[in-house]
């Protein structure tokens, strides 16, 4: 892998990182709140799953694979 593809994963994982602090800071301003329907609490929560199957698989790709 070279520097310019090594660097777009970490920018992206950056932004994935991001977007899924961001979820789950409206997630719980939601439950608190009780205005949101459990609909979209459960959407959220599935959404920011979803980061997080992605920031893993990005972080694997950035992990130099350890011939034993």
């Amino acid at each position: 892998m070279d520097r310019e593809q090594e660097q777009k994963l970490r920018d992206e994982l950056v932004s994935l990182q991001q977007r899924h602090r961001s979820l789950d800071e409206e997630i719980a301003e939601l439950e608190l709140s009780g205005a949101a329907d459990q609909l979209t609490i459960k959407r959220l929560k599935k959404e920011k799953l979803a980061l997080k199957d992605r920031m893993h698989a990005v972080e694997d790709q950035l992990t130099p694979d350890i011939i034993a």
